[in-house]
């Protein structure tokens, strides 16, 4: 069995939804990515085996997502590459794969990751393919459908949450004391630069000018309290 190692863990920084990236196509995200993997280690982008990114949301973004991120990226096009979806642990699970690929001897170099845009998901007409005759019709948020609903109990993630606090014992108190710790921790290692060394700059297209580099998780929320999440709405 061989050994495997991973060499260049690189990323794109996180947007908020409807933020800074809410328009550029998944493909585009793990491409310019690729790109710079690549780059940094020297490589050859005919030295790459195959290429697999885990997408949950691939509704109306074109066949296969990891092929497309791949030609994109400047691989040759008899490389293969294959799309996962295994739900929130898609792009681990993709990693996962890759790794058991070089351990067979089945590839030396592989590209792993993941890649998402939740703002891009559309909204669907189920009953549109069928023909609607008199009255109204159902629009289905796919973004909540595919990756936020618990098909087989038929409610949201959320709940699962509240389920888990009470199975558990963990108070409110309790959770607004964890995020706030977990949001200045980001804070703190985004002043440091803490991410710098693993974020692949994008270039946001503007309405007007030049575009504009992202570089700086969105999500953090600066000198968040406990106090300030207390008073949200469960």
């Amino acid at each position: 069995m061989n050994d495997v190692y991973i060499i260049a863990p690189l990323r794109t920084a996180i947007g908020n939804f409807m933020g800074s990236l809410s328009e550029i196509h998944p493909a585009k995200l793990a491409a310019i990515v690729i790109r710079e993997v690549l780059k940094k280690t020297g490589l050859e982008p005919e030295q790459v085996n195959e290429v697999i990114l885990g997408n949950v949301l691939g509704a109306g973004m074109g066949q296969n997502l990891a092929r497309q991120a791949a030609v994109a990226a400047g691989i040759p096009v008899d490389r293969t590459a294959f799309t996962v979806n295994m739900v929130c642990g898609s792009g681990l699970r993709s990693v996962v794969l890759a790794a058991q690929a070089v351990r067979a001897g089945d590839a030396d170099i592989m590209v792993a990751g993941g890649t998402e845009n939740m703002s891009l998901a559309p909204y669907i007409l189920p009953g549109a393919r069928t023909g609607y005759r008199m009255g109204n019709a159902e629009i289905v948020d796919y973004r909540v459908r595919d990756r936020l609903w618990d098909i087989f109990n038929e409610y949201h993630m959320g709940i699962t949450a509240e389920n888990l606090a009470e199975k558990y014992g963990i108070s409110r108190d309790d959770q607004d004391a964890f995020a706030a710790q977990s949001q200045n921790r980001a804070e703190a290692a985004i002043a440091a630069g803490k991410f710098a060394a693993e974020i692949v700059a994008y270039p946001v297209p503007q309405r007007k000018g030049d575009p504009k580099l992202f570089v700086t998780d969105e999500y953090v929320r600066p000198g968040t309290t406990a106090e300030q999440l207390h008073k949200l709405k469960p």
